[in-house]
């Protein structure tokens, strides 16, 4: 199957799965709804057809996969009727730690917090720092439900949850979990019908180790509780991806999964220098540097191996190419994207 929507949710693996598709629609020669001047289409407004590059009412693409604020029923007047949609989300608790420190310094409503551990502090009485529809707030409350294009605000059991929910399940053939990516890649494959050669992958925006705040019980149970709708969505899309590894049969999936490994191994050794992410002061090649949040420096890279066997150069080069960088490879001006790179980095 070559007509896929990814419906690119924020900080949940997602980017390791962009590489996987921009090199899949770059090999087969796909069209892909590319946004204009910018990586995403114009988040956090919802989605239209009219942010699309080069898009004329009628106008059919193969891939949609940037990031947006869904609307369903625009996607569909971009792709064939049978196009594949796809999605992945994470455990709330865990997404709220990565989107709290990534995003922070873009919502002032963080700014106030006292203490060395804001996190927490903002855990303990979230109502006390936290007003709907203030700049940016939707990166503090149930940023799942709002990457879909709902109301984050809504309590977990107000009616309106559940109805998003099962709006979701109508559109989403598949929804794939962070947390058991390798796995999810090969229930991916399943439903494509691609191979595993194109399921390779590195992982990347993977955030240094020192960056991440260890939830506690406490903290964990608490995030859940303020993040209450993104957690009966992860709960419900949770229920279904088991079902499908079982469908799948577990021993069949485990097999391919090692298999998986096996090859991402190989290609580990073959393309990474010293077989690892390093920090970004480290990363050599500025065209295989990640996008950086505001005021730091916290997301690891790679550097290209010396002396790759010319058969497998391309491919490694591509599997390190940073979203930015990838964009720009498959003919999208970014300048919007630019000038926000250059004022943060100038001014942070």
């Amino acid at each position: 199957m070559v007509d896929i929507m990814f419906m690119k949710t924020h900080k949940t693996a997602s980017s390791t799965l962009l590489n996987i598709i921009f090199r899949f629609g770059e090999k087969h020669g796909l069209k892909f709804a590319f946004p204009k001047g910018r990586n995403d289409f114009f988040y956090p407004s919802p989605f239209l057809c009219s942010q699309v590059k080069d898009y004329q009412p009628g106008a059919c693409f193969n891939i949609l996969c940037n990031h947006m604020r869904f609307d369903g029923h625009e996607v569909a007047k971009l792709l064939p009727a049978d196009a594949a949609y796809v999605t992945i989300l994470r455990d709330p608790a865990e997404l709220f730690e990565s989107s709290f420190h990534y995003y922070s310094r873009v919502v002032p409503l963080t700014w106030g917090i006292r203490g060395d551990d804001k996190l927490a502090e903002f855990l303990r009485e979230p109502r006390n720092y936290y007003t709907p529809g203030s700049y940016n707030s939707f990166y503090l409350k149930n940023l799942l439900f709002f990457d879909f294009g709902f109301d984050n605000n809504l309590e977990p059991d107000h009616p309106l949850v559940e109805r998003g929910i099962q709006t979701l399940s109508q559109h989403f053939q598949l929804v794939l979990m962070a947390e058991h990516f390798e796995e999810s890649l090969i229930l991916l494959k399943d439903t494509l019908c691609w191979t595993m050669e194109d399921m390779l992958f590195f992982k990347l925006n993977a955030r240094k180790h020192s960056s991440v705040s260890q939830l506690t019980p406490e903290l964990r149970a608490k995030a859940l509780e303020w993040n209450g709708a993104d957690w009966r969505l992860y709960q419900h899309f949770n229920a279904t991806f088991w079902a499908k590894v079982e469908a799948y049969g577990r021993t069949r999936l485990e097999q391919e999964v090692k298999e998986l490994r096996r090859r991402n191994a190989e290609m580990a050794a073959m393309c990474i220098e010293s077989g690892g992410a390093v920090e970004a002061g480290m990363i050599r090649d500025t065209d295989l540097l990640p996008w950086q949040p505001v005021g730091e420096n916290s997301i690891l890279g790679y550097n290209l191996r010396k002396n790759i066997d010319p058969k497998y150069r391309e491919l490694c080069r591509k599997m390190l190419t940073p979203e930015i960088q990838y964009l720009s490879e498959l003919g999208v001006n970014l300048w919007l994207t630019r000038l926000w790179g250059w004022l943060k980095d100038t001014i942070f």
